[in-house]
Parts: structure tokens; C-alpha cells; sequence
């Protein structure tokens, strides 16, 4: 009894479910090893396409991002997340959020986390901190690779504008970190979407799917133009914001509107989350 007593004096709620012991749990799962190989392997995809198809030329006078991409590393690092922010990434940051919690309540092992004690919203902290670390580590590894492979492949050289100009590589590999940032940023409302699921539903592919589904969703009313400015209110409508930051002189009006908005519906969608979560009964 008195053991007992000494463990139950010395439990500290911060202690319990360290981030680095969620972190390497999550690490070691087959989805989180798969996602990075797909990531890791796109930008060795587009190499093998452009060698196969030649070099990208404008088409009716109109040179864009794309038909620059053969032009230096860094402007193949700019194509790779020119064609995956807009959904690839997605997936990633809709996977690591949406499947946190939910796998555990699918594995009847979330009630077992709660009763070790760990407290609920001390659970929730640290599976959203490492699902958004995850993420962003996502984000970072395609440029990263494509930069790598690109300049293996294209040569170290400046970043050539499509609408003329160029800038010097150094100057574009901190630009390219500024749009990485920002495509994080936008991912927030996924993030949410796909975390608030994942409190609400013990099946993964539900959460995952769900956000994913809403995201594209989301992405389809932007292109509704009759919509007019109420398509400033969503966040696909901000999404490709990042391209202002590769231009001579950046535009950032366009990025800091859309932070803005991805925050503020991102920090709505957490709250739910842990709010829904502390009033649940976890039963699985």
C-alpha cells in the first residue's frame, strides 16, 4: 500500500505519454514508412517523365512554372511542390491527423492510453503535436529531394522566372523554405478537419477519407467563380499564395490573408477536437 502511495504522490500528468515515445511508435508504422516512399520517390518520377518526353517548352507563347522545370534544381524543386501542393500533400497531413486517435479506439487500445492515467487532453497534445510534426517533416522531404535530384540532374543554378527574371539560388532556396512554410500553413484546416474527425470516429479511414473528401470538396467551390468573393473565405482559395513568394520582388498579401484564414479555422477545428474529446466515453 505504501508503494502505492509513494507512485501515486510522485504522478506528474506532464510526464505521462512523452512526445518522443509517440513519436517513435508513429515512425515505426507501415503508413508513415509508405507515405515517406511515395514522397521521396515522385520527384525521381517527373525526372524519368521529362527524360522520356524532353525537355518542357511553352505552348502558345506562354511559358509557365512547369515549362521551366528543367531549367535548375531549383526550378524542379519549384515544380514538385507546384504539383503536390494541391492535393498530394494533402494526404499526408489528412493521414498522420485523421489516423491518431481514431487507430487507437480501432485497436481497443485508446481506453488502456486513458487509463494509465494519461490525461485525455495531455493524449490529444501529444498525438497532435507529433501528427503536425509529421507533416510538416512530409512537406519538407519532397522539395528536399526534388532540390537534391534536380540539381543532380539540371545543375546548381538560379531559379528562372516564368514571367522573366530570375533568381540567384541562394535567394531561391529561402524562398522555396517561405512557400514550404506557407503550403504547411494552408494544410492547417486539413490538419483540423482531420483531427476533430479522428476524436469523433473510431474508424481511421473514415477520419482520414473524410478530411480529404472535404478538402476536395473545398478545392471544387474555388472554382466555382459565380461564387465571387465569397471564395475568399475558403482556404483552397489561398492554396498556390506560396508562388508570389518565388517572384524579383514577393508578394505577401496574398500569403498573409490565407494564414490568416487557415489559423483561425484550424484553431476552431483543435478546439472541437479537444473540447468533444474530454466529454466522450471512450469505450474502445
Amino acid at each position: 500500500m505504501s508503494t502505492l502511495t509513494e507512485v501515486a504522490s510522485g504522478y506528474q500528468a506532464g510526464r505521462t505519454l512523452p512526445l518522443r515515445v509517440e513519436l517513435v511508435r508513429q515512425l515505426k508504422r507501415r503508413r508513415t514508412l509508405a507515405m515517406g516512399a511515395v514522397l521521396a520517390v515522385l520527384p525521381f518520377v517527373l525526372l524519368i517523365a521529362f527524360a522520356i518526353g524532353g525537355d518542357p517548352g511553352g505552348r502558345n507563347n506562354q511559358v509557365t512554372l512547369m515549362d521551366t522545370a528543367t531549367a535548375s534544381g531549383a526550378n524542379f524543386a519549384a515544380v514538385n511542390l507546384f504539383v503536390s501542393a494541391g492535393f498530394l500533400l494533402v494526404i499526408p497531413v489528412a493521414l498522420f491527423c485523421g489516423d491518431t486517435v481514431a487507430s487507437e479506439a480501432s485497436w481497443s487500445s485508446l481506453r488502456y492510453l486513458l487509463a494509465a492515467p494519461v490525461p485525455r487532453a495531455r493524449l490529444l497534445w501529444s498525438k497532435l503535436v507529433v501528427a503536425l510534426g509529421m507533416s510538416l517533416a512530409a512537406m519538407v522531404l519532397l522539395p528536399l529531394v526534388a532540390l537534391a535530384a534536380g540539381t543532380a540532374a539540371y545543375g546548381w543554378g538560379p531559379l528562372q522566372i516564368p514571367t522573366g527574371g530570375a533568381l540567384e539560388a541562394g535567394t531561391a532556396v529561402q524562398r522555396l523554405l517561405v512557400a514550404v512554410a506557407y503550403v504547411f500553413v494552408s494544410q492547417l484546416v486539413t490538419a483540423g478537419l482531420a483531427f476533430w474527425l479522428s476524436t469523433r470516429t473510431d474508424a481511421p479511414l473514415g477520419a482520414v477519407g473524410g478530411a480529404v473528401g472535404l478538402t476536395i470538396v473545398g478545392n471544387v467551390l474555388d472554382a466555382v467563380t459565380a461564387l465571387g468573393h465569397w471564395r475568399d473565405f475558403l482556404p483552397a482559395h489561398w492554396q498556390f499564395a506560396w508562388a508570389d513568394a518565388v517572384q524579383p520582388r514577393p508578394e505577401w498579401s496574398g500569403m498573409i490573408q490565407g494564414t490568416a484564414l487557415s489559423v483561425t479555422y484550424a484553431l476552431v477545428l483543435f478546439a472541437l477536437a479537444f473540447r468533444g474529446f474530454a466529454r466522450k466515453d471512450v469505450v474502445s
